[in-house]
């Protein structure tokens, strides 16, 4: 019997290019001898989409210009009945393409476009199922800065911040200046639109905000400052599911050089081809159980409120002294899927992404269950003539 074909999408514009390529090779190494057959799909710097057993192997991925030469470009269509296919363009006058049918996309991406509802758009174009956040919740978790005030409208804890654009900053740069003061002794500057850490740097003086705020505009137009927790201790946990029926893992502390964690502490460990996995944390956190259990249940309540799906990890910011904590961020597709919280509860990482696939297909189900258009005569003669009869209105 033939298996379903899985295509596992990685790469993307975007700065967390790397990380991503990272997450792709673990689910495809993960899924070596799963029910699926798995097919990469690479999408470069420029945003070219690649196929191909090439794309399998890390040690490729060390020149980027020889991979895609040696890779096949590729496109989804669909073949007459409707079905879905990743269609292959090979290059040369005797080569034939290939037209694989999707059962579904794994998606592997981190930021930017693959992470914020772009990639998501196409696969509903498609009617492909996909596995992690649909458009919406995607989109909104990308901006920091919105899912902020959808939780804070929602009453879950916060940390008081004030967000700007380039824009802005040329019109009014002293007076944002002072806005940033004004959160405290100190405080922490970020892209609305980026994780992994980058462009992230905390902040004293008005120097080093004039020059973390210019760095950051590098990656983003739109920043978010935001008073610092001090002293910080960061507690993340991971919530898989639907919106209407979801759970969340264990909570884990990561460990860091400095008390707000980089991406060196987060991809730049001893082990760094493990991706976010190679990170230095302690799981479970260690912070007593009811703390745990609260941190869990606002996991969840976020989740919920965003309408998301599939997987995601949630970062929290908690005052080491007082154990108050604040919802920091989401991501709707963390890195290594946050596969090391899930072993902890038994599951291990090719169970994980067969989940992932199942949710995908469930929602899928469900969604093309639905009425998905409306009969009509909307175009019929008469009501053409309508139309026609509009023109001289104008």
């Amino acid at each position: 019997m033939n298996k379903s074909s899985v295509v596992v999408a990685f790469g993307g514009v975007s700065p967390e290019h790397e990380v991503s390529v990272l997450t792709g090779m673990q689910a495809l190494s993960a899924l070596k001898d799963s029910d699926y057959q798995t097919v990469p799909l690479y999408i470069s710097k420029s945003g070219r989409w690649f196929t191909g057993d090439v794309l399998r192997d890390l040690e490729n991925y060390e020149n980027l210009q020889t991979l895609v030469s040696s890779a096949t470009p590729c496109v989804f269509t669909h073949l007459d009945d409707g079905r879905p296919v990743l269609k292959t363009l090979p290059s040369g006058f005797f080569a034939r393409s290939e037209e694989i049918p999707v059962y579904a996309v794994l998606t592997a991406f981190h930021g930017a476009g693959g992470e914020n509802g772009s990639f998501q758009g196409v696969c509903e174009t498609y009617n492909i199922p996909y596995t992690g956040s649909g458009v919406m919740a995607s989109s909104i978790g990308m901006d920091k800065v919105n899912a902020k005030n959808l939780c804070g409208a929602a009453g879950i804890p916060v940390v008081e911040g004030i967000d700007f654009t380039e824009h802005q900053w040329v019109e009014n740069r002293e007076k944002i200046i002072a806005r940033i003061q004004q959160l405290g002794g100190s405080a922490i500057i970020k892209p609305v639109h980026l994780g992994s850490s980058i462009g992230v740097e905390i902040v004293k003086s008005e120097e080093e905000i004039i020059r973390a705020v210019e760095t950051a505009f590098r990656y983003d137009a739109h920043l978010l400052a935001e008073q610092a927790v001090s002293p910080l201790m960061e507690i993340n946990c991971s919530v898989m599911g639907s919106p209407d029926d979801c759970r969340a893992s264990v909570c884990e502390r990561p460990l860091g050089k400095q008390e707000l964690l980089s991406f060196e502490d987060k991809y730049q460990g001893d082990d760094a081809a493990k991706g976010m996995a190679s990170a230095d944390r302690i799981i479970p956190a260690d912070i007593e159980e009811s703390l745990a259990e609260s941190i869990r249940n606002t996991a969840i309540t976020v989740f919920k409120k965003l309408r998301c799906s599939g997987l995601a990890r949630l970062d929290f910011l908690m005052n080491r002294d007082t154990n108050e904590y604040f919802f920091n961020e989401i991501n709707t597709i963390p890195g290594s899927f946050s596969f090391y919280l899930w072993k902890e509860s038994g599951m291990s990482f090719n169970n994980l992404l067969d989940t992932l696939i199942k949710i995908a297909i469930d929602q899928y189900q469900e969604k093309n269950g639905r009425v998905q258009s409306y009969e009509t005569n909307l175009l019929s003669q008469k009501a053409v003539k309508g139309l026609k009869g509009l023109k001289g209105s104008k």
